[in-house]
């Protein structure tokens, strides 16, 4: 019998976090990837040191994602889309052109204080970037478990582009807070991108 080689494939997560909320997220995404054999993860947070002149400059950080097999895209919703400096990135990170990143899985997570907050605007946006660069979109894959009978909290919100957050709005000064089944769904949408990768590079 033919033994197939296992595809070990690496995965970008990139995202933007103001108050640390998102960069829980990011972490479950990774920890949920990081459960399927031969993944390599890697956090890239964005930051705003990152940003000259209102442009994104990091060349360092776009040549690790050039090299991804899949990139996660993570940015808390402000107004109703992404976080500006999450904009700043997908404005300066010179790839649509010579569409380095066609192919690619891609995915998207989002979080904010409301329990809609209209959350599904950022997901959206994040999914057309990723059709414009040629990639390969993974939804959540998860229907809400509460259907079911469950009080694990998978995706309670009921999204099905990619993951939702929501915590309550707390400016007291106390470390970020997430709900546990928005953790426990990232995790889950984080090992579904991580084995879609795997197929889809076989």
């Amino acid at each position: 019998m033919t033994k197939h080689k296992i595809f070990m494939p690496y995965i970008a997560i990139v995202y933007f976090s103001g108050m640390g909320h998102t960069h829980l997220m990011a972490e479950a995404v990774a920890a949920g990837a990081k459960k399927v054999e031969g993944s390599t993860v890697e956090l890239l947070r964005i930051t705003g040191e990152q940003i000259t002149d209102g442009r994104w400059q990091d060349d360092a950080m776009i040549e690790k994602i050039n090299q991804a097999d899949a990139i996660i895209f993570g940015s808390p919703t402000y107004m109703g889309g992404v976080a500006g400096q999450f904009k700043c990135f997908i404005d300066g990170a010179g790839v649509w052109f010579e569409q380095k990143w066609k192919d690619k899985i891609a995915g998207g997570f989002t979080h904010s204080s409301s329990l809609s907050g209209d959350k599904q605007g950022t997901l959206l946006y994040l999914a057309i970037h990723a059709a414009q660069q040629s990639m390969i979109w993974v939804g959540i894959g998860d229907l809400p478990s509460k259907y079911f009978g469950k009080d694990d909290g998978v995706n309670r919100l009921g999204s099905f582009m990619g993951v939702m957050g929501q915590s309550a709005l707390d400016m007291s000064g106390k470390p970020p807070y997430l709900d546990p089944g928005d953790a426990l769904s990232a995790e889950r949408y984080g090992e579904r991108i991580a084995l879609a990768t795997q197929k889809w590079q076989k």
